[in-house]
């Protein structure tokens, strides 16, 4: 089975790329925009394009997905090109890809495929691996018959790396095996970043996400707010590891921002479910920051579909604020009319270093939204809590009585006064207040 989890070097592949239009599918995303995509996806494994094609066809054929006309001609154009691989921006079926393998006698690979293999070439983390080859094992497992032999002797290359496909026989029980093993290890890490999400909780750190579609800039956004270097760069799935720090604006204490994998449209299922232990972040944060390359010509569908995957996973409901990235690359006039409207909605160029105030004032804002005044009593001996009130600058007013009960009035997050409240005994005197952001 070692074999089966090599990661091998790209192969020097030529590829002919295919997107087929059905007229009844009418989606945001135009066919060209959606094309163009498909080609960054392509490019970004490695892939020389040797031929593309898009056409027109009614409905999807249940055994070769396209028409036997359009197959003969790829056939044909494979053997001109000297293509080795046929890639689709769509899913195949098994039996689609494996009919289709038969008669180009080269490797067919489909969108969710494609994907998996970026993703096994940027995984970097230990984790990111684990999810990346569950991800790719689990599609493997609908595909393990082949219908041309020489594919069991190819150790590496596109749609083939991480787990791929290294010999024909490859027996079931041990796939499922390896299936379950890595589950094994990433519900380990799952249970162990519980812990670190209820030690944070218990400290009343607030948790910022960024979130967006793929290279709209959320690295570059990250690195500028908690001074790393983490690797940012112009091209699909940069960044796919999930990393947090803490962060070195001045006055945002006690908040860790988190950078996350970036979205796309028609997003693997395989991906979604194994990466868990990475979604399961995005889940206990307290704030979501949504990036968006406002430069994109279809800016508006890809911030879409980020919200609908969101939705999805049943964080819709997570505070958000939608941060316009790369105003440096539109007009004058643009930028005027995307000025921003709310505290929800903020107009930066995070390469450039421009309206980081302005995103922090909506942080600020966001956070202000659920402080509360509420009174509490401490007994005599609780000075430690107390002294630790004070130095996280929560204490408005103080009284002490004749017998030494101390009472404080504090302007605190609801949160973090819940957890105060709940780990401690600590006695409310009223009824809490919320505090209207023009009291600050």
């Amino acid at each position: 089975m070692k074999d089966i989890l090599e990661i091998k070097e790209s192969f020097d592949h030529r590829a002919i790329i295919i997107q087929v239009d059905f007229p009844k599918k009418r989606e945001a995303f135009s066919s060209m925009d959606a094309f163009a995509e498909f080609k960054g996806l392509v490019l970004s494994s490695g892939a020389n394009i040797s031929h593309e094609e898009i056409f027109k066809q009614a409905k999807p054929i249940s055994g070769l997905f396209i028409s036997k006309g359009k197959v003969e001609r790829i056939k044909i154009l494979a053997e001109e090109t000297h293509s080795d691989l046929v890639i689709f921006n769509h899913d195949l079926s098994p039996s689609q890809e494996r009919n289709l393998e038969n008669i180009f006698q080269k490797r067919v690979l489909d969108r969710t495929g494609l994907i998996l293999d970026i993703f096994s070439v940027r995984a970097s983390s230990h984790v990111g691996k684990l999810q990346v080859e569950l991800a790719q094992l689990s599609h493997l497992s609908t595909r393990l018959v082949r219908g041309w032999s020489h594919l069991e002797r190819q150790k590496g290359g596109i749609g083939l790396r991480g787990p791929g496909e290294t010999q024909l026989e490859t027996d079931r029980r041990l796939l499922n095996h390896r299936i379950k093993s890595i589950k094994k290890k990433l519900d380990k890490t799952h249970k162990q970043r519980a812990v670190n999400r209820y030690s944070r909780k218990k400290s009343s750190q607030t948790l910022v996400a960024l979130i967006g579609y793929t290279n709209a800039g959320k690295t570059t956004l990250f690195n500028l707010l908690t001074q790393s270097q983490l690797y940012a760069d112009d091209k699909l799935f940069a960044t796919l590891d999930s990393i947090t720090r803490k962060n070195s604006i001045l006055g945002l204490d006690d908040i860790l921002f988190s950078d996350t994998v970036g979205f796309i449209s028609n997003l693997p299922t395989q991906l979604i479910e194994s990466f868990k232990a990475t979604l399961d972040e995005l889940k206990a944060a307290d704030m979501l920051i949504h990036v968006i390359d406002i430069s994109d010509p279809d800016f508006l569908f890809k911030s879409e579909q980020v919200l609908k995957i969101l939705e999805e996973l049943g964080l819709s409901s997570i505070p958000q604020i939608r941060v316009h990235n790369k105003c440096d690359k539109i007009e004058l006039n643009v930028k005027r009319n995307l000025a921003k409207k709310s505290n929800h909605e903020v107009l930066i160029s995070a390469l450039r270093n421009q309206g980081i105030n302005e995103l922090v004032s909506s942080i600020h804002f966001h956070r202000q939204k659920n402080i509360m005044r509420q009174w509490i009593e401490l007994e005599p001996d609780q000075g430690k809590i107390r002294s630790k009130l004070y130095s996280l600058d929560r204490v408005v007013e103080e009284t002490t009585n004749e017998v030494g009960m101390i009472k404080l009035l504090l302007e605190i997050d609801e949160k973090e006064l819940n957890n105060l409240v709940s780990h401690n005994d600590i006695r409310l005197v009223s009824n809490g207040e919320k505090i209207s952001i023009t009291d600050y």
